[in-house]
């Protein structure tokens, strides 16, 4: 065994050195989090049975940047995330600040800013899912409601694969006041609604923008959606009548990328 891998009595329920700690868990999340912030990462549990390629890879990364390794296995990986899903490797972290404002990324975006407003988003599997899809279509942040939304948990982490390091999430106090600051900057506010005449289709999207979506079922509060410049749908072909809103939030994003590339 390795200076920088050991085995513990205590057990990984016990709060490591250093004050509050944050839960991270599976491959992707602590991988990035190694990348971004590797001071941030206080230890590393890891199931001591997994002897698979993947793990050997991930162990090797993680001592490589100097992490905390400890040797621990599925039950007190699973007491110390709440799931299964852990993929047999647990982080504690401390958190990272957020030094972004929304000013902050407006001012540093080069061209046209492309920006994902979720209003009513609880569940943190779809949080997830659309930061994710937010990081792979290049939005410049994520914005969302202090009420009425979820923040940034494991659970989160876990399915946005490492996107929420990388992608600003955004939560502000008054959902509609920060739509017309958009507004006011220029950008084009652009709302989804089953009822809209016009579709996604229909619009220019290469200048900039920010595409609103809510929450499947109840969709944007009506407040929300009379601050939207424009109300479009997406053309529904089948039997369903709505897409999950992380499932939305890619064909909108994507449609945006589409009409920016060259």
């Amino acid at each position: 065994m390795s200076a920088s891998r050991q085995s513990r009595a205590g057990g990984p329920d016990a709060p490591a050195a250093g004050g509050k700690t944050q839960i991270l868990f599976g491959f992707h999340a602590i991988t990035v989090r190694l990348k971004t912030a590797p001071d941030s990462v206080q230890e590393i549990l890891f199931d001591a049975t997994r002897k698979d390629q993947r793990m050997r890879g991930f162990l090797e990364k993680a001592e490589a940047a100097g992490a905390r390794l400890v040797e621990s296995d599925d039950e007190r990986l699973l007491k110390l995330c709440g799931t299964h899903r852990h993929q047999g490797v647990v982080a504690r972290v401390k958190p990272v600040a957020q030094h972004h404002s929304l000013d902050d990324v407006l001012d540093g975006v080069e061209g046209p800013p492309l920006l994902l407003v979720l209003d009513g988003v609880t569940d943190p599997h779809n949080l997830g899912a659309c930061l994710r899809v937010a990081d792979g279509a290049g939005a410049h942040a994520v914005v969302a409601p202090k009420d009425h939304a979820v923040g940034l948990n494991a659970t989160v982490a876990k399915v946005a694969s490492g996107a929420a390091e990388t992608v600003p999430y955004l939560m502000v106090t008054n959902l509609a006041r920060t739509l017309n600051e958009l507004k006011e900057r220029d950008i084009w506010v652009v709302g989804t609604s089953d009822q809209a005449e016009k579709t996604l289709y229909d619009l220019d999207l290469t200048g900039p923008v920010a595409l609103v979506l809510g929450a499947e079922g109840p969709g944007m509060r009506q407040l929300t959606a009379k601050t939207c410049d424009e109300l479009v749908r997406i053309p529904m072909q089948g039997a369903v009548e709505s897409l999950n809103v992380s499932v939305a939030a890619g064909v909108c994003l994507y449609e945006a990328l589409r009409q920016r590339k060259p």
